[in-house]
């Protein structure tokens, strides 16, 4: 019963990385940039969603929607006014600016919300579980984690594959010049991308607030743990980002499990082993 315990809490922690992960594949299937602010925007949300419900008395949903709204108005206006400026066939430029984002954030954190750590409040439902069978037990927040992840994932595939916004996406991941002959500016497709892709980060900076605390120099450390996820699940694939996540999280909890330093040792090991045996991932996306 062990053994199955530990692979559960691994597969519910792979949820949260997974939900890490999602922003950061996205853009990379749209626009081909990584971009190396996503932990810090994750952070970003966090903060945004923790301001709502402490000083404005927001309940936590509530508060998360309107952090949903802001995120995604600042990714538009991130992408029109800083990022457009800067794409093209050198990834040199992206990289920098969204490197010097992270700075930015991180420092402008610090200085607005200071150095302590920070926790959203979920109440009651942190500590509830939910007994599966007798002496296996799943929190609720971890589940739900879990359950929102697939669910996102779920909408964001019939986004891309059963509407016109979708088709707009990967005419323009395939072909911008050609997709912009045809009609689509794909600077504002571009600019809903990072949109959804920050949308998106305050979902997962809600599973992460409420599971751990959080302050303004933690976003490097979940920027790689998103970025392990979709390397391990493979580049521009949605579920892959999911089994990429569930991998990484059964990695650092059977580490756990054999000593408790190991845990974040083992989920590197875990993306390193796979980056050997399958360099483009367990499932990457495949283009004609």
């Amino acid at each position: 019963m062990a053994v199955i315990d530990t692979l559960v809490q691994g597969a519910l922690l792979g949820g949260v990385y997974a939900l890490f992960a999602l922003g950061l594949s996205l853009i990379f299937g749209v626009m081909r940039l990584v971009n190396l602010a996503h932990g810090d925007f994750i952070v970003l949300a966090a903060f945004i969603v923790l301001v709502g419900a402490t000083s404005f008395g927001l309940s936590l949903p509530v508060a998360t929607l309107i952090a949903v709204v802001a995120m995604f108005c600042l990714g538009f206006a991130l992408q029109r006014l800083v990022l457009e400026a800067v794409l093209g066939e050198d990834i040199m430029p992206p990289l920098l600016i969204t490197f010097g984002l992270s700075i930015v954030i991180q420092n402008g954190l610090l200085l607005g919300f200071g150095a302590d750590s920070r926790r959203l409040d979920a109440g009651a439902f942190e500590t509830r579980s939910l007994e599966v069978v007798q002496g296996l037990n799943v929190g609720l927040a971890p589940l739900l984690a879990l359950i929102v992840a697939i669910a996102v994932i779920l909408l964001l595939q019939l986004l891309f594959y059963r509407t016109a916004l979708g088709r707009a996406f990967r005419a323009t991941s395939d072909n911008p010049e050609i997709a912009q002959l045809m009609g689509i500016d794909h600077r504002n497709i571009y600019a809903v991308a990072v949109g959804i892709s920050l949308a998106v980060s305050v979902i997962a900076a809600v599973a992460f607030g409420i599971r751990a605390n959080f302050d303004p120099a933690i976003g490097p450390a979940r920027l790689l743990y998103a970025f392990e996820a979709v390397i391990i699940g493979g580049l521009g694939s949605l579920w892959g980002t999911l089994a990429g996540g569930m991998v990484l999280g059964i990695a650092q909890t059977v580490g756990a499990r054999i000593d408790p330093e190991w845990q974040i040792l083992a989920g590197h090991l875990a993306f390193l082993l796979v980056l050997f045996l399958q360099p483009r991932g367990l499932f990457p996306a495949r283009r004609a």
